[in-house]
C-alpha cells in the first residue's frame, strides 16, 4: 500500500496518526520523512503522485551515458527532479520545463551541493528523441551533461512511455495529429508536471503547473531538500 493510500485508510479507521506521518490528520504539520512543510495547494485527491508519497520507482536507459538509471538508486544519496517532456514540443512548455530543471542544476553547482542531487527529465517520444536528438537539445537549452547529475530518459519504446507515464504518474500520453504545424508529423498533450523527492524517495513537491512555475521558489525548495 502506498502512503496515500494508508493515510486514506487511517483517516477511515481512525488510526491514530502519530505514526502514519499522515498530512491533515491529528493536526500533523507535515508528512513523515518530508522535509519542506504541506504545500500551499492540497494535492492528495490528484492523479499523479504528490506530497508525502513515494517516489515512483522504474528503470529507463540514459543513452548519452550508455547506462540503465533507475530511480530507486539515488534513494540514501540524492534529492530527485523530475519531468517529462519531448525534443519536438511546438509551444515551449517543454522547453519551460528544462528551463527549470536547468536553472536547478546551475544552482547546484554555483552552491556546491550538485553531487546530491539528481535531475531527470524523461521523453515520452523515444521514436524521434534518440540519443543524437537529446545531446543536441541539451546543447540548445544550456544543460551541462558532464556535471554528473543530470540524466535524459529515454524509455526502449513508446508503449513503455506510455506504460511509465499512466501506471506511475497518471498521466496519458496520446499521439495527435500535427497537420497545423509545419514539418510535425505529431505532438502530445501537455502535462507540465515536475516533481521534486528527497533523499529518502518522498516527495517534498508536485508542480503540476509546471512551466509556470516560479523558477526562484522551484530553486529554494531544491535547495532545501537536497541541503538538508
Amino acid at each position: 500500500m502506498d502512503r496515500r493510500s494508508f493515510c486514506k485508510t487511517a483517516g477511515v479507521a481512525g488510526v491514530t496518526a502519530g505514526t502514519a506521518g499522515c498530512l491533515g490528520v491529528l493536526g500533523s504539520s507535515g508528512a513523515e520523512g518530508t522535509v519542506l512543510g504541506p504545500p500551499e495547494r492540497d494535492l492528495s485527491e490528484a492523479s499523479f503522485p504528490s506530497y508525502g508519497d513515494n517516489m515512483p520507482e522504474f528503470t529507463v536507459p540514459d543513452p548519452i551515458h550508455g547506462e540503465e538509471i533507475s530511480t530507486a538508486q539515488f534513494e540514501g544519496e540524492r534529492a530527485v527532479l523530475w519531468t517529462s517532456f519531448y525534443t519536438n514540443c511546438p509551444d515551449g512548455v517543454c522547453p519551460a520545463l528544462i528551463l527549470r530543471l536547468r536553472r536547478g542544476q546551475e544552482a547546484a553547482t554555483e552552491e556546491g551541493y550538485g553531487d546530491q542531487v539528481a535531475f531527470l527529465p524523461i521523453t515520452f517520444d523515444p521514436e524521434r528523441d534518440t540519443a543524437e536528438a537529446l545531446r543536441e537539445y541539451a546543447g540548445q537549452q544550456g544543460v551541462d551533461l558532464d556535471a554528473g547529475n543530470w540524466h535524459f530518459l529515454r524509455p526502449e519504446t513508446y508503449e513503455r512511455a506510455q506504460e511509465i507515464h499512466d501506471e506511475h504518474f497518471g498521466l496519458k500520453i496520446e499521439k495527435q495529429p500535427a497537420d497545423d504545424i509545419e514539418n510535425l508529423e505529431y505532438r502530445f498533450p501537455h502535462y507540465g508536471l515536475i516533481i521534486l523527492a528527497n533523499k529518502q524517495g518522498i516527495i517534498e513537491r508536485a508542480y503540476p503547473r509546471g512551466p509556470q512555475t516560479d523558477i526562484e521558489r522551484l530553486v529554494d525548495d531544491l535547495g532545501r531538500v537536497a541541503t538538508a
